[in-house]
């Protein structure tokens, strides 16, 4: 039996349980998922300062997770930002991956993509994180939201609607093949708004889940 240990870097358990959630309709046969929350932080993760302070909590989180005797197969972080992976990556003896890494990377096989999100304060920090991944060239834009991840979440109805458009927005840049709906807190959004978009909307926690299930031997 494979286990995926998916840290959820944001401290918000609702977030871990949206995670949770997506996990068990993408886990194949033989396979497990155990979460974790970072044990300190910020409820969900929105600036520099909260990333700084997730990238340590993803180290805690699965140093924890060792000491109490799990060997997982495939770490997963469940923050579409990334934190700590290259540190991770380094200490960890299994594969690690990512919900944006890996979203881009299935992007760009369909040529340039572009990004929805939500928070303004994500738009560098992903420039940033596309450009340390040589993936900034097909990058086509990102069309942030105002309202957080976590804000999305809370108020559904508000954010279909702002999502709907930002997902329009995005469609209308040049050269555009598919667009990422990026955040833990929005998984489920990409598939809701599909019918909509002649274009793929791609859900980052699935991508991130079906990047970290096919470095297993499931």
């Amino acid at each position: 039996m494979s286990l995926l240990l998916l840290i959820n870097p944001n401290t918000s358990e609702a977030v871990t349980r949206q995670l949770a959630q997506a996990a068990a309709a993408l886990t194949p046969a033989g396979g497990q998922v155990l979460t974790r929350t970072a044990r300190f932080g910020m409820r969900y993760i929105s600036s520099e300062y909260a990333l700084a302070l997730a990238s340590h909590a993803v180290l805690d989180a699965y140093d924890t997770a060792l000491s109490e005797g799990t060997s997982p197969n495939v770490v997963l972080l469940g923050c579409f930002g990334d934190p700590g992976l290259l540190a991770l990556r380094e200490r960890a003896r299994v594969p690690v991956c990512a919900l944006a890494e890996a979203s881009m990377r299935e992007a760009v096989e369909r040529g340039r993509y572009a990004i929805v999100t939500g928070g303004a304060a994500w738009v560098p920090m992903l420039r940033r994180l596309a450009w340390s991944l040589d993936l900034l060239d097909p990058l086509a834009g990102i069309v942030s939201v105002e309202p957080s991840g976590a804000e999305l979440a809370a108020d559904p109805e508000m954010a279909g609607r702002v999502l709907r458009q930002a997902c329009q927005q995005a469609a209308a840049l040049p050269g555009v093949a598919s667009i990422i709906v990026g955040g833990a807190a929005l998984a489920g959004w990409a598939a809701r708004l599909q019918p909509e978009f002649a274009l793929p909307l791609l859900d980052s926690v699935d991508c991130g889940l079906r990047s970290a299930w096919h470095m297993t031997c499931v």
